[in-house]
């Protein structure tokens, strides 16, 4: 796993829509910036071979592990769990298990990685759920916003225990000492929302955690930045990922269409252009490549399965970054507080020769 300043990942190769290549194309990225970093090659030998061939840097850092199955994007959780133990992405998963490797990336099926990665890594002590956490760009920056889609339906707990998990990984990944937390909402009166938002908020207000709790936010806030990290159920949560993936695609459509409309329009153009990189730039998805799935006993990073290899090389960044900051360990200690603060006090019998004393 990490032995002589060197760190190992495991990586699924043939997860994505344009892998291997493109996971080959990533490592290359990765390696080229980190030296210390070196890789377990989850796939099939006989297609990976001839792409590492012309690859002297991939070559010298990476092991190939064959598997002879592959996940595929349309197969169900259940089934890739139940048929696919001999898969690049459940053997990449069981390397982390193991101990051989730090963490695990993939692109492959989010649905299947998932499944796969609570089976065999399991949840981490006072963890439910695991949810899936990533960045949303916004006017301060950027936002950690979970869960995204793994737990449709949630209660108070699972909203609490995202929020403690959310806060561990702004932390570690931004940087930022003290992030600010915020439950989405429908308003950010204390009647609205359901029982659970409600329930989660009172929770959060109470339980003595050194967590800065903003309070409600709304969809609108999403784009602002108010908040550090955003909590939410993973049916709302998928929803807003993909209402903002749409809404990024129609601007970037209009706004190509509007430049290109006259012959004064490209001339704007030509000459905006460098701000419009640096829009381009900002707004640039593979920058924010790369969804953990906190709560796991172990580094699991979910890479977009439409991304290149830039995209990929940010998914392996996250995960380096997760485990140079000992992200599980503050999830461990933050939850194991939480726990202390929900139990109620113990019973202290004054007399232990009469046990009935302790009742009156």
């Amino acid at each position: 796993m990490a032995s002589n300043n060197t760190l190992t990942l495991s990586i699924d190769a043939m997860g994505g829509d344009e892998a291997p290549a493109m996971v080959i194309d990533g490592i290359e990225i990765a390696a080229g910036e980190n030296p210390r970093l070196r890789f377990l090659l989850f796939g099939d030998e006989a297609l990976l071979e001839p792409l590492l061939a012309n690859r002297p840097i991939v070559k010298k850092v990476t092991e190939i592990r064959h598997a002879p199955d592959v996940v595929g994007s349309g197969d169900k959780p259940a089934i890739a769990l139940r048929g696919g133990r001999q898969s690049s992405m459940r053997l990449a998963i069981n390397a982390v298990s193991d101990g051989e490797a730090a963490a695990v990336i993939s692109a492959g099926n989010t649905g299947a990685l998932m499944a796969m990665a609570k089976f065999v890594l399991k949840t981490l002590p006072g963890i439910d759920r695991p949810a899936i956490a990533t960045y949303f760009p916004t006017i301060r920056g950027a936002t950690v916003m979970l869960d995204l889609g793994a737990n449709v339906d949630c209660n108070e707990d699972n909203l609490v225990q995202f929020a403690v998990m959310g806060e561990v990984y702004a932390r570690n990944v931004s940087g930022i000492e003290n992030p600010s937390i915020g439950l989405l909402n429908v308003g950010q009166e204390d009647l609205k929302g359901n029982q659970a938002v409600r329930g989660a908020a009172e929770i959060l207000r109470t339980c003595g955690l050194p967590i800065d709790f903003y309070g409600f936010v709304e969809g609108d806030d999403i784009a602002k930045g108010t908040v550090d990290v955003i909590v939410t159920d993973g049916f709302t949560g998928n929803v807003a990922l993909k209402t903002a993936e749409g809404m990024s695609s129609l601007f970037s459509f209009l706004l190509k269409d509007a430049l290109t409309s006259s012959i004064f329009a490209k001339l704007g153009a030509l000459i905006a252009r460098p701000a419009l990189m640096r829009f381009k730039e900002k707004f640039d998805p593979r920058k924010y490549n790369g969804a953990m799935f906190v709560g796991l006993n172990g580094i699991c990073v979910k890479s977009h399965g439409g991304t290149d290899g830039i995209g990929f090389a940010n998914a392996i960044k996250v995960a380096l970054t997760l485990v140079a900051n000992n992200f599980n360990e503050g999830i461990k200690e933050d939850v194991a507080k939480l726990l202390i603060d929900d139990d109620p006090p113990a019973t202290i019998n004054p007399d232990p020769k009469n046990p009935e004393a302790a009742a009156s």
